[in-house]
């Protein structure tokens, strides 16, 4: 368990890496304050201007419906549990996120980067134009 990183996985570099090389800037793991949350939301990829949160979520982890598969015999009940558990909480972050008027993004572990990088560049230019 130790070895699973909170931050900076695999394709979160990579994303990170060809937003930077399309000129986009941002924040990594910047708290984000919404009025209502018990406490601060650390999306992993940061836009605060455009109020742009993305978050990139592991497939085991976040129960990914393609990917996310439960162990057989280890625990079972606890890994659901868990795995339930950070599912609900994304959900919440979601929604509070959006009421304070912020855009959620999600991208799984699995996706390609450079389709994850088009998503987030398309919005964030649009919401620069709209400033």
């Amino acid at each position: 368990m130790a070895a699973n990183r909170r931050r900076d996985t695999a394709l979160e570099l990579a994303v990170r890496s060809r937003l930077h090389a399309a000129g986009l800037r941002f924040r990594v793991d910047l708290p984000v304050r919404v009025e209502g949350a018990p406490r601060p939301i650390r999306p992993d990829v940061v836009f605060p201007k455009q109020r742009i949160a993305l978050f990139i979520d592991g497939c085991f982890w976040h129960g990914c419906p393609e990917h996310g598969t439960l162990p057989a015999e280890t625990n079972a009940s606890y890994w659901s549990n868990k795995i339930d558990e950070n599912r609900a909480r994304d959900a919440r972050h979601d929604a509070v996120l959006t009421s304070g008027g912020w855009t959620v993004l999600r991208a799984w572990e699995h996706e390609d980067p450079d389709a994850v990088v088009d998503r987030v560049a398309g919005l964030v230019r649009l919401r620069r134009r709209e400033a």
